[in-house]
């Protein structure tokens, strides 16, 4: 069984909507160099803001 990392040491990135930073989460582990935000309603800024 895998150890649980203290949050300090998970890698973070900062959001390309709200600019905020934001850790690695277990659900984004096979993707997490194309997520870009932290959230789905940053997500969502992001997206209208294309339009």
């Amino acid at each position: 069984m895998a150890r649980m990392r203290k949050k300090e040491a998970l890698p973070s990135k900062l959001c390309a909507a709200c600019g905020r930073p934001f850790t690695w989460r277990k659900k984004w582990q096979r993707d997490w160099d194309n997520v870009k935000t932290c959230s789905d309603r940053c997500r969502a800024t992001l997206k209208s803001k294309s339009r």
